[in-house]
């Protein structure tokens, strides 16, 4: 028998169950949700050297995710300016450099049919969640999902989350990278292709109150 044997264990305190996080509708798509997937398959911007695409948004019933890639390729950079370059493709968030007071990184923005607007460079939803408040729609959240490359080419994905869903008419989406020589440009989607197809949506768990699990 050694010392410690003589000391008895306390058993541990009940530990109440925490309760599960539920985000506000406006800052991230539902946990128990099946989107309906519609394809976009449209360039965003195609020029020689880079490539920005958008490919599909999976819709929910408030608002949906879009799909994007893009990537960059080497033409007559030196070596030195490939590795600047490399730094900024993986972290293409928004930014102020050299003094500029300009925004130079990876950027988009959304116009409803109906005028407003919102982009990527604004405060983003978890800010808002931070300070208790709820943000005026529209309310765009780009997410940066890495990417890869070497001393051709970077390439890298993301999503774009906007909340609420587009009502029916054009919806302009707009993106600009003044990093990587992107210029403001935008396309037109269809604003109520992607509302018609929010009937096509499944839930998880239908007939159960989700906000209990």
């Amino acid at each position: 028998m050694t010392f410690f044997q003589d000391f008895p264990v306390p058993p541990l305190p009940p530990r109440p169950r925490s309760q599960r996080y539920v985000p506000p509708p406006w800052a991230a798509a539902p946990a128990y949700e099946l989107p309906a997937v519609v394809h976009v398959g449209m360039f965003v911007s195609r020029t020689p050297g880079m490539v920005l695409a958008i490919k599909s948004a999976d819709v929910f019933s408030t608002g949906c995710v879009f799909s994007l890639s893009w990537l960059f390729r080497r033409s007559s950079q030196s070596d030195e300016d490939w590795a600047d370059l490399q730094h900024l493709f993986f972290q293409p968030g928004m930014g102020i450099r050299r003094g500029s007071g300009q925004q130079t990184g990876l950027m988009f923005g959304v116009q409803f049919p109906d005028g407003s607007t919102a982009s990527t460079g604004a405060l983003g939803p978890h800010v808002f969640i931070e300070r208790d408040q709820q943000p005026e729609p529209p309310v765009l959240a780009l997410n940066n999902g890495g990417g890869s490359g070497g001393e051709d080419e970077f390439s890298g994905t993301g999503t774009l989350w906007l909340w609420p869903l587009p009502p029916a008419g054009d919806l302009r989406l707009v993106a600009q990278w003044t990093d990587f020589g992107l210029a403001e440009t935008s396309v037109t989607l269809d604003g109520g292709r992607l509302r018609d197809a929010a009937a096509g949506i499944q839930e998880y768990w239908p007939e159960e109150d989700v906000q209990l699990l």
